[in-house]
């Protein structure tokens, strides 16, 4: 595609929110406003490109936006999105509007909507990574992942403090979906006692061992992702039948850890990506995310993108090493 006729851009965020869209958005905004492009906002995802809600976004609203989390244009799943009439509606509102590109922030579901859509529609599309999960391939790190992650660790390091005072042993859930980088990362920066992940069985068995011969008058922290074969449930069952005499609490932490302020390692990476994703346009890249790789800009074909990301080596081996 000849990249002078990209006059107008179309950015929308799309199913989970996370903290750093909005300083995509402002990224996207500010590059596009530079190279004298047009940019307009669709609200709520696909569903706002299926019902034709575009608006104007001004960069200077969205500069003094940029930091906070959530997003600006809002977001949401689209059952529509996944039929062909849902998609052909949505191609006519983009002629309709001039649309000559689109840059869409979201998880793995966002990405395989724009694989879709790409086979009836030739417009270049980029993705931004924006999913607190951190479970795309083709980035180290997702939009929302190291928020999400710091207010995990604020709300443990509390709990903590009231099960140093009773001597309990706290089940807390973490999200995560089917990924369990938040559990890892907020487990061991807390100094948890066990964690349990998607990715590991053995896990269980190791907690079993510790909370087994658990008598200490101290905390004892189990950090459980939502995606845990067992869950945080039939692990503090399987506790309570082999040590009765604990004293046992659950606490999922849920949605907070979507929402409040960008951390400032995600509104940095919202800047890089967002103004990342205008350039390769006009580079007539298509079909692909904006990632950071080994701390360098890449970008990955959506296929790709979407594949299972898989806990690494080197944190397998933390956990063998901490959950000892």
């Amino acid at each position: 595609m000849n990249t002078n006729k990209i006059k107008h851009i179309a950015v929308f965020t799309s199913g989970g929110d996370s903290p750093g869209m909005n300083a995509a958005l402002f990224a996207i905004a500010k590059t596009a406003e530079v190279n004298s492009i047009k940019l307009s906002g669709i609200r709520k995802g696909y569903e706002g490109l299926i019902d034709g809600d575009v608006v104007p976004l001004d960069t200077r609203e969205l500069q003094k936006m940029a930091h906070r989390g959530g997003t600006l244009l809002k977001t949401a799943r689209s059952k529509r999105f996944l039929t062909l009439e849902g998609r052909q509606q949505a191609l006519e509102n983009l002629k309709t509007n001039k649309i000559d590109a689109l840059i869409a922030i979201g998880g793995d579901g966002t990405f395989k909507g724009l694989l879709a859509f790409s086979e009836i529609c030739d417009l270049p599309f980029l993705g931004i990574p924006g999913t607190i999960d951190n479970d795309l391939a083709g980035t180290d790190f997702t939009l929302g992942f190291d928020s999400a992650v710091n207010t995990a660790i604020e709300n443990i390091d509390k709990i903590r403090d009231t099960a140093e005072a009773h001597n309990r042993i706290f089940l807390i859930e973490v999200m995560g979906r089917d990924c369990g980088y938040i559990a890892i990362h907020s487990g061991l920066g807390t100094g948890a006692d066990a964690i349990l992940i998607p990715e590991s069985a053995h896990d269980f068995i190791q907690l079993l061992e510790k909370a087994g011969s658990y008598d200490r008058e101290e905390a004892f922290i189990v950090i459980v992702s939502e995606g845990d074969e067992l869950g945080a449930e039939v692990a503090a069952k399987k506790i309570k039948e082999i040590n009765p005499d604990v004293d046992l609490r659950i606490t999922k932490l849920g949605h907070v850890q979507r929402g409040g302020n960008a951390s400032a390692f995600d509104r940095m990476l919202g800047i890089r990506l967002g103004a990342a994703a205008v350039e390769a346009l006009l580079r007539g890249r298509k079909n692909v995310m904006a990632g950071i790789l080994n701390n360098e800009l890449s970008l990955t074909p959506f296929d790709r993108v979407v594949k299972e990301h898989q806990v690494n080596d080197e944190l397998r081996g933390l956990l063998k090493i901490f959950g000892s």
